[in-house]
């Protein structure tokens, strides 16, 4: 799916590393985020601990992430151990073992091995994806089946290696394995996307690098026309019509960055970074009076899936778990100014590993900024006279990927009134078959000869919640009609029936736009100034769910998406809505098994896991590249301050035009 990307040799690193920490390690915070250097120490004590052989692959090296009470404990000048986690994989023999270093001590502290047949394999490495097409030009079966299709070059053709999925296929049972596309290559600079090779389809067996099923039901037409959107075109004069939108902040901005900690207008947080994940946020919390009140301890998209509805014998298996089987934060993209960040940016790195074990640093992987967001409040009062607007303004910090066709923006805003919003966007190239012509009821004809299945894009936010602190509750607010009636004579009268979720058992809950329903996050022990609880609101989109049968291979391993919403007890362990080990997984780890053990949840340290997305019928105008769809959610304070926190922005200035007074205002009565 990633070619280009094999492994990148780099210097091994000594363990001096580990007892320079240990000197180090009381300026240390438990959540900085992973070094260049702490990486090339982790291998270092692998190396030595004869743990690594030239067989070795590291599927995932990450922070092995301290217990959340031990977080809050902490304090400047505790000692902090640095521990990082990773995932050995020995490409000869497809043994897996999963290992926590001490990079404090400059030891391993403990190891055991992976049952993949029991709990899945680790995500696919980079160089499996470069390794496939060797593998697929050397099998006699799939050259005779490009020779049909008038295919002998190998050059002409991309293999997309993709994940594989469980579904109890004979002999497939503890094998490491991708199942394979192929797209028609024209020229170097070909929009290889555009020309399927449909009809044909290769399971291929990673550690025995052979292919162990070839299924080709015939050869379609392969779609020959160039789509080359990236390239200019003299049929396709750019515009000349955009004039130049400039934005500057002459005083510069006004958040700070110290380390991994940012400061925004009451607002405070810490950024984390990891292959899974990527962008993490931690200890958000928001200025009130003289203390820092939490609100979110970590936040994430701890998994995404895109799950494709065609059902044929070429496609069935199509399901990708983004974090889980790709490492969705290893596909960080390297972030521009003015294309893909506009105005004052504050850039962080992503120290990240290549397949070897060794740091890999994405420049400019995490863009944070503020922006104009509109008007934040205004009023007009007939009575007095006055006229008063605000701006409201957002912090984004963001960051963006690139997983085979497909690329994701991730965005956090923070706004001036205390809300928190996440906006995912999808765009880059959509997945391609050839169209078999006629009304076809599993893909959108986009182009001629070209189509592309219907899929969703399932998003599980991961919100460990702390409004005021960490024994929190949740309950389930519906808008409610009240008939006509003794205690509503004229029938105008509605209200709020509010449901509190009070075990795990409860908490696996549908969205429902005809209700407004949203789940409040609230703590009985900090009141507001009214004596009620002080809370939060997750207000969802409520579109749809996952749409495959629930008795289908995917339903059962991405079990998150069959809900909008699930709350559960916190438990360190559980850090992933489908388990640790997604890949080729049969889904008997997750959310859905996690709740079985039916936790109590009011006033417990609680976690909500939030699904959300897009269902794609792709368009002609999604071809051939997509503009950016959206999807996310929104929190907001509801009673977790007294009043409107915003009241004191200041009235701002007007917009600059030529020859305007320096000091010219806006938002005031005109004379």
């Amino acid at each position: 799916m990633f070619p280009g990307l094999a492994r990148a040799g780099n210097t091994a690193h000594s363990l001096r590393y580990a007892a320079k920490n240990k000197q180090e390690s009381l300026m240390t915070h438990p959540l900085d985020r992973l070094t260049a250097e702490e990486i090339a120490a982790n291998r270092a004590v692998l190396t030595e601990a004869g743990l690594v052989t030239a067989h070795t692959r590291f599927a995932l090296v990450g922070p092995h992430e301290p217990a959340k009470a031990d977080v809050l404990a902490w304090t400047p000048g505790d000692r902090v151990e640095r521990r990082v986690r990773s995932l050995l994989l020995d490409r000869r023999s497809g043994a897996v073992h999963e290992v926590v270093v001490s990079l404090t001590t400059g030891s391993v502290v403990r190891q055991r091995a992976v049952d993949v047949v029991a709990e899945g394999q680790p995500p696919i490495l980079h160089e499996e994806f470069d390794l496939v097409e060797e593998i697929l030009w050397k099998d006699s079966g799939w050259a005779a089946a490009m020779a049909r299709r008038g295919i002998h070059d190998p050059r002409a053709v991309r293999v997309s290696a993709l994940s594989a999925g469980c579904f109890d296929l004979p002999g497939e049972e503890g094998l490491r394995l991708v199942r394979c596309l192929a797209f028609q290559q024209l020229g170097a600079d070909d929009n290889v996307w555009a020309h399927p090779v449909d009809g044909v389809v290769a399971y291929v067996d990673l550690i025995a690098c052979r292919v162990r099923e070839l299924i080709d039901e015939g050869p379609m037409p392969i779609p020959a026309a160039s789509y080359d959107y990236h390239l200019d075109d003299p049929d396709r004069p750019a515009r000349t019509t955009q004039r130049p939108i400039v934005i500057t902040q002459p005083d510069g901005p006004s958040f700070t960055v110290e380390g991994d900690v940012v400061t925004w207008e009451k607002w405070q947080f810490r950024v984390g970074f990891n292959p899974v994940e990527g962008l993490t946020l931690h200890q958000i919390g928001f200025q009130d009076g003289d203390r820092v009140r939490p609100i979110v301890y970590r936040a994430s998209v701890a998994e995404m899936v895109v799950p494709y509805g065609d059902p044929g014998p070429i496609r069935f298996w199509q399901n990708y778990f983004d974090a889980g089987e790709y490492s969705l934060g290893k596909e960080a993209n390297s972030l521009t100014l003015g294309c893909d960040c506009l105005g004052e940016i504050h850039y962080l790195d992503a120290t990240l590993h290549d397949d070897d074990g060794h740091p890999r640093v994405v420049r400019n992987a995490i863009c944070m900024h503020e922006e104009d967001a509109g008007v934040l409040w205004k009023h007009t009062d007939a009575y007095n006279g006055s006229v008063s607007t605000r701006r409201q303004r957002r912090m984004v910090v963001s960051f963006f990927i690139t997983v085979g066709n497909y690329d994701y923006g991730f965005y956090w805003y923070f706004y001036l009134d205390g809300t928190i919003e996440l906006e995912c966007k999808a765009t880059g190239v959509v997945f391609a078959s050839a169209h078999p012509g006629g009304e076809y009821p599993w893909a959108s004809e986009i182009a001629p000869g070209v189509a592309a299945p219907f899929h969703q894009h399932l998003f599980s936010a991961r919100l460990d919640m702390t409004v005021d602190g960490v024994r929190n509750a949740v309950d389930e607010i519906d808008a409610q009609r009240v008939p006509m009636g003794p205690g509503n004579p004229y029938g105008n009268g509605f209200t709020r029936r509010v449901t509190r979720l009070r075990r795990e058992s409860e908490a696996a809950r549908l969205a429902d736009g005809l209700r407004g329903r949203v789940w409040q996050i609230s703590n009985e022990e900090s009141r507001n100034a009214l004596g009620h609880p002080v809370a939060y609101t997750l207000h969802p989109e409520g579109l749809p769910t996952l749409l495959a049968d629930d008795g289908s291979s995917i339903a059962r391993r991405a079990a998150f998406t069959r809900r909008h919403l699930w709350v559960t007890a916190y438990d360190e362990s559980e850090r992933f809505p489908s388990g640790e080990y997604v890949n080729q997984n049969d889904g008997r780890t997750g959310i859905d098994t996690w709740i079985q053990a039916d936790r109590d949840l009011d006033g417990a340290d609680v976690v909500l896991w939030h699904t959300f997305g897009l269902t794609h019928f792709p368009r002609p105008e999604d071809w051939p590249i997509m503009p950016v769809d959206r999807t996310g959610f929104v929190l907001k304070p509801t009673g977790f301050f007294d009043a409107n926190p915003a009241l004191d922005t200041p009235a701002p200035r007007a917009h600059r035009q030529p020859g305007a007074a320096p000091e010219s205002a806006c938002c005031r009565p005109q004379t």
